[in-house]
């Protein structure tokens, strides 16, 4: 596989993203950001993005805009940047159905709970460790899965579990989920760089090392 080019889609604060752009800088990951991709104008990510010196687009979906026309101008401008390697982070909208043809087994988005328990539309955030709290199971996580046409679907590549705890809120609970969140999908990305990954149907391999 050639260098992963990635691009971050984010709708708000842009911390994972900073996390993945970072370890791509310090070379932790063997891959580059090339571009942050906005649903939003006012995302903190932007700022962060800034930051590091990495470009940025803002993307919006037009109220009345086919899913055509939105994958066509997505599409065009990760052509712009030579995008081969997508990642969600914390991106809340779907993606076009062209756009995860085009990029079919190369798109990554994470889910603050052991899928496919608690996915789904409108299942993000807050609203994910209520209903984990509420439905008294005692495990929950955090899951790294590929993007296909419907919410929180796709294959999964790992998963990381944390202890639900008696006393817990969805904020205590939040935190604990975030905080295993960023080195998994650093993890995840970092296996897709090094050519690590095999796909089969709805099964995921992770390869060794120098597997050939």
């Amino acid at each position: 596989m050639k260098p992963l080019r990635i691009a971050c889609f984010v709708s708000g604060n842009g911390t994972l993203f900073e996390h993945i752009a970072r370890k791509c800088l310090q070379k932790e990951i063997p891959a580059t950001v090339v571009v942050v991709i906005s649903s939003s104008s006012t995302a903190k990510a932007l700022e962060r993005a800034a930051a590091l010196e990495i470009p940025a687009e803002v993307v919006r979906r037009g109220a009345d805009e086919s899913d055509d026309v939105y994958a066509t101008r997505l599409l065009d401008t990760l052509r712009k940047y030579q995008v081969n390697f997508i990642c969600l982070a914390g991106f809340l909208k779907l993606l076009p159905a062209q756009l995860i043809r085009e990029y079919s087994g190369r798109v990554l988005n994470i889910h603050p709970a052991l899928l496919p328990a608690f996915g789904g539309k409108g299942m993000y955030g807050r609203r994910v460790h209520e209903a984990v709290i509420d439905s008294g199971v005692r495990v929950s996580g955090a899951t790294v899965h590929l993007v296909d046409e419907e919410f929180d679907h796709g294959p999964i590549v790992a998963q990381r579990a944390v202890f639900v705890h008696a006393d817990d809120n969805p904020d205590t609970l939040a935190e604990r989920v975030h905080a295993v969140e960023f080195d998994l999908y650093a993890q995840a990305v970092t296996w897709f760089a090094q050519s690590r990954v095999r796909i089969d149907g709805r099964k995921v391999t992770i390869l060794p090392l120098y597997s050939k």
